[in-house]
């Protein structure tokens, strides 16, 4: 057993009062029935929750009871690590059906390749040894490497292949609005796979099988934004030191430097990372007709896996691509910003002191024109991007995309399908390079998105600067905006209490009907 520091100890009793309290106030007290009875119902229960199909915010909060969701963005999330050791067996077999080891002999047979799908390594004097075979993966291969090189299986993006964890990733991704990337770590008893490092994600870890031994440590580089090993020597001693069972659950937030082993005896450890909140680094281009992002950095060497990193992390990356948008409509109405800059300025090695207060008088003008009431600043760029790559809605029969009931007519009632892919943006038309550029309304949605690339580089880039055919949707003129927002805010609709011309209502309904996004309820219906 670890030796477990003064502080994890503390902390380790702080999570045990945290759980007797939870305890405490469960509805379960209220009940009739003997402990034991009430114990396992509470445990049912807690499984039948995590794996239905409830709200977004619904499942996240059952994956992390018995914390309340409050509480975990409050005193956690970006803070500091959260141990939930639930010692709850319904719990533990649940987690352990998400990807048990016993399975990866049929995973293998699929043709996996290794650096795409599979990594192997070890972890020998504080540097990670890449054990990689060439090729395709031969179960029997990987098996003989588990055992007597004592390497860690990483096996790379899971939800490409296991239905539940595309559930549990789509929901996150719908909860978060940010993508969700994943990995799963199978090391054999005595093993230990990666050296201390940090990562730039936020992280969630659910230990699926076995035991894992954690030791965290204070971060050198805060929310950092890449990826980096930190030799033993630099980082002290652990703030945390605790061993996960199957069915316990840790986060820690970006930054936190960490490793972890499978203690000696203890049999193999299979655990899922869940992660959120990618570094994003772009550099978001405006040009006349239409709003682009163009990645200067996108691709992270992420434990050896070079893995695609799109998503809206921190208000830095949300002002890069709010700002150029900004400025361009700015400058229709701002004539001083349309003069030219000084002769030689670009060629000069430093910028005047001149030039930089000139520059601060901009950048207040528009500082002052985003903090006026009503003002509109328009986020296309990461929106597509997110809405482009994240996973389709979890749907086994693809049947289920399909419009529902009969075209739209006046008098039916209308609802919107599948509002959790789905959103609205305000966008130049790219037919219009003047002041008098014309702004449509966009309907963006994922609903044929592909979940085998998901989170894989270069699998969706084919067509990276056409940003029309890879996002599906739909775009009408700026004069539909109410009623969509209508459509989207609304649980049901009469069509005639649309605020639209009534010419205008069945082709706006005809469209998304047709692009699967609208359910249709008859006139006969409307009126119970």
């Amino acid at each position: 057993m670890p030796k477990i520091s003064r502080r994890a100890a503390r902390r380790s009793g702080q999570e045990e009062r945290l759980q007797r309290v939870s305890s405490a106030s469960s509805p379960a007290t209220q009940r009739s029935g003997s402990p034991q009875e009430i114990e396992q119902e509470e445990r049912l229960q807690r499984v039948s929750t995590l794996s239905s199909s409830g709200s977004p915010q619904e499942f996240f909060q059952s994956l992390i009871r018995p914390l309340d969701l409050q509480e975990f963005f409050q005193r956690f999330w970006e803070r500091q690590p959260l141990v939930l050791h639930r010692s709850d067996a319904a719990l533990a077999g649940y987690y352990g059906s998400l990807f048990p080891l016993s399975g990866l002999r049929r995973l293998c047979a699929r043709g996996l390749q290794y650096g795409t799908d599979i990594n192997t390594c070890r972890c020998v004097r504080g540097q990670k040894r890449l054990l990689n075979r060439a090729g395709a993966v031969d179960f029997c291969l990987l098996e003989r490497d588990f055992l007597e090189k004592k390497a860690t299986i990483q096996f790379h993006q899971p939800q490409r292949f296991q239905d539940e964890l595309w559930r549990i990733q789509e929901r996150l991704e719908c909860f978060f609005g940010c993508l969700v990337g994943s990995n799963v770590y199978i090391t054999p008893a005595g093993a230990q796979g990666l050296p201390p490092h940090y990562d730039d994600v936020e992280v969630l870890i659910l230990q699926l099988e076995g035991q894992k031994h954690w030791r965290l440590y204070e971060p050198t580089v805060p929310l950092a934004r890449e990826y980096s090993l930190e030799p033993e020597g630099r980082i002290g001693a652990p703030t945390h030191d605790f061993i996960l069972q199957a069915g316990d659950l840790l986060y820690f937030p970006r930054g936190t430097i960490h490793q972890a082993d499978t203690p000696a005896g203890a049999g193999h450890s299979t655990h899922l990372t869940l992660s959120t909140y990618q570094n994003m680094c772009v550099c978001a281009v405006h040009n006349v007709t239409h709003t682009h992002t163009h990645t200067l950095q996108n691709v992270l060497v992420l434990h050896s896996f070079i893995v695609c990193v799109r998503a809206c992390r921190s208000w830095g990356d949300l002002l890069l691509d709010l700002m150029p948008g900004c400025v361009f409509d700015r400058m229709k109405t701002d004539c001083e910003l349309r003069t030219g800059l000084p002769r030689g300025l670009l060629t000069t090695p430093s910028i005047s002191p001149a030039v930089s207060h000139q520059l601060s008088v901009f950048l207040r003008r528009l500082a002052d024109v985003v903090d006026q009431q009503g003002q509109s600043l328009r986020s296309s760029s990461m929106r597509r991007d997110f809405i482009s790559h994240r996973l389709p809605p979890f749907l086994q029969d693809p049947q289920l995309l399909q419009p529902v009931g009969g075209a739209p007519a006046l008098q039916d009632t209308v609802s919107l399908r599948f509002k959790d892919h789905l959103l609205l943006t305000v966008e130049p038309s790219p037919d219009h390079t003047d002041e008098a550029t014309e702004l449509l309304v966009y309907v963006l949605h994922s609903l044929r998105n592909r979940r085998d690339t998901h989170m894989m580089m270069g699998a969706s880039d084919e067509d990276e600067d056409d940003e029309e055919s890879q996002v599906g949707g739909l775009r009408f003129p700026l004069s539909h905006l109410e009623a969509l927002q209508q459509l989207l805010v609304s649980d049901r609709v009469p069509v005639e209490d649309l605020q639209l011309q009534q010419e205008d209502k069945l082709n706006l309904l005809l469209a998304l009907w047709s692009e699967g996004l609208l359910r249709v309820t008859g006139a006969l219906e409307n009126h119970h």
